[in-house]
Parts: C-alpha cells; structure tokens; sequence
C-alpha cells in the first residue's frame, strides 16, 4: 500500500520506537506500543511505553492517547479530550502541517512511503520547550 488510506489502514497493534531530542543534545528514548482500536466512528489511539531520560534515574511509565475520525478525504486528529488538533490528507505519502497552542509551536512531518511502516517527526519549540520527536511506527505480527 502506498500513503496513507485511512483508519481501516491504522486499526491494530504498532510497535514504537521514539527518540526525543533536545535542544542542549539529550536524547531521552521511548519504546513501547501504540494500538488504535474503534470507538464507533472513530479509532482511539493509545500510546503505552517506557521512557528512559538522558539525565538518569528511574524510567518513566508514559501514556498518551488521541482519537482519529475520518471525514470527507482527511483525517482530522483530535486529543484524548476531543479538542481539536491536526488533520492529515488521506492518500498522501507525506504531509507536514502545524498546531499552535501559544505560545508553543508544534511542527509535525508525517511520512506514509513505506507504508505499513511510518513515521512522524514533531519540531516543538516554546519559551520552555525546545526539543524534536522522532517516532517510527511498524506494525506487530498478528
């Protein structure tokens, strides 16, 4: 399949693999899954892992979850809480768009080449932010 056909496409179970890069060069790295599953309409993705900080100590248990609803050729990509966040065109290979939540900037790349394979990559930057976010999705056996 090449880009991205919609929420049928993402339905199961991914592994992930993020780097999360900061301005002064740490990297902190985040492995776990992510598995969209339906909610009527609409595909809930949770995000579930460890996350291993650059400074040391304990690794961290992380969650994050956004709920993805697909209308008229887009994907529109809403928080856990349902407001509003980013939509993707459907069919693309790639897509770059921005979210603004002032006074913060978060920059997003998707790339659907080699779809089942992707990725996003968000530049984050903020008076307290500054950092870029790699992540590498590929989907689990069975």
């Amino acid at each position: 399949m090449s880009g991205f056909g919609g929420l049928a496409s993402l339905e199961g179970r991914w592994l992930m693999a993020r780097n999360i890069v900061h301005d002064d060069g740490r990297c902190d790295v985040f492995d776990g899954e992510c598995v969209f599953h339906r909610s009527g309409p609409r595909l809930v993705q949770d995000e579930t892992g460890v996350l291993t900080q650059a400074r040391g100590g304990a690794a961290l248990k992380a969650t994050r979850r956004y709920v993805w609803s697909q209308s008229e050729g887009r994907v529109d990509i809403a928080f856990g809480d349902m407001r509003p966040f980013h939509s993707v065109p459907l069919g693309v290979v790639t897509y770059e768009t921005t979210y603004l939540c002032p006074p913060d900037r978060y920059e997003v790349s998707y790339d659907f080449t080699g779809f089942p394979r992707w990725s996003s990559v968000w530049n984050v930057m903020g008076p307290r932010k500054d950092y870029r976010m790699e992540t590498q999705f590929s989907r689990t056996a069975g």
